[in-house]
């Protein structure tokens, strides 16, 4: 069976359940979200001829199942939700329900299984020792923000409540401490070589290198367009008729591109080939903020060229011909 004429499926993924639609079969099924209900799915789809599987993106949840998946040769497109939303909305579907959005995702797998680029969204999942490291980004990125809340708490607060507010402050610290050094000791372990190329760029530091790590493991995989289409940082036109629409970057890794915003503009500072970039831009006539998301383009490209031919940074490589 050629790969156009292989039938697909649409998984909708909740915390306990997964329900399954596959194409040409017209009752759906419901399975545990767990490895009992991930050997159910592999005897169903190989019974159905099954390739493709589609997934949204759900915290997490669907880590375990689309892995799995994977390991067993299947093709596993994981989507954002907001595209699967966008797609029922366009297909007329208004009701939601796990039935429903299963066979929404499975009309959409057939789409995606017919496009002439079929390939691009079927794309590698993070290893396992990508999820641990994960983890920890999310982890210390979670207790960052609690810890932020309780500083801010504090001042405005009763007398009464500083004793029991620093207490937690000094929890988050030593935890947030812990999580890092572990950090540091996986990535060390796991990803020395990545790190030490990605660390050599002047304003990618720990943190940065450990999002990149976790969040972009595509990097260096993809074209200098796709990478910057990822993380949200190629401009998007909007135009209609005469009309010419302000540019502006949507969508993408929001969490990723915050990081390369704080090297950018360490860069702009401290790294030659980014600051003089920035300063063309500016020179000729561009906001600082948008000469700043243009750095932000510039530093993933770089990144991601970097990776993909393995190569050490070399900022005469990069520097404008004069």
């Amino acid at each position: 069976m050629s790969v156009s004429n292989q039938r697909c499926a649409g998984m909708d993924v909740s915390k306990g359940t997964l329900d399954i639609a596959i194409s040409n079969i017209a009752s759906q099924f419901t399975v545990p979200n767990g490895t009992d209900g991930f050997t159910q799915i592999i005897g169903e789809l190989k019974k159905n001829e099954t390739r493709l599987i589609l997934m949204e993106a759900t915290g997490g949840l669907e880590s375990g199942v689309a892995c799995y998946l994977q390991s067993e040769g299947f093709d596993v497109v994981v989507i954002n939700p907001r595209q699967a939303r966008d797609f029922a909305r366009a297909m007329g579907y208004l009701a939601k329900t796990n039935r429903i959005d299963a066979r929404i995702l499975l009309q959409m797998s057939e789409v995606i299984s017919q496009h002439p680029e079929r390939e691009k969204y079927i794309r590698p999942l993070p290893d396992a020792q990508r999820q641990i490291l994960a983890a920890m980004v999310v982890r210390c990125r979670q207790l960052t923000v609690m810890l932020t809340a309780e500083r801010n708490r504090l001042h405005p607060s009763h007398p009464q409540s500083y004793e029991s507010i620093r207490s937690i402050i000094s929890v988050l610290k030593s935890d947030l401490t812990r999580i890092q050094g572990e950090m540091s000791i996986h990535i060390k372990s796991h990803f020395s070589e990545l790190s030490d190329l990605l660390s050599a760029v002047k304003g990618i530091g720990a943190a940065t290198v450990a999002v990149l790590l976790a969040e972009v493991h595509e990097l260096g995989s993809l074209s200098r367009r796709e990478i910057s289409a990822l993380i949200g940082g190629a401009r998007v036109n909007r135009d209609s008729g005469t009309m010419r629409g302000r540019r502006t970057v949507f969508g993408g890794r929001a969490s990723v591109r915050t990081a390369l915003y704080m090297s950018a503009l360490v860069g702009t500072r401290h790294n030659q080939v980014i600051k003089e970039f920035y300063t063309c831009l500016v020179a000729a006539g561009k906001s600082k903020k948008v000469a700043l998301t243009a750095c932000i383009r510039k530093l993933l490209t770089i990144l991601n060229a970097m990776l993909k031919k393995n190569e050490a940074w070399d900022p005469m490589y990069h520097q404008p011909a004069s």
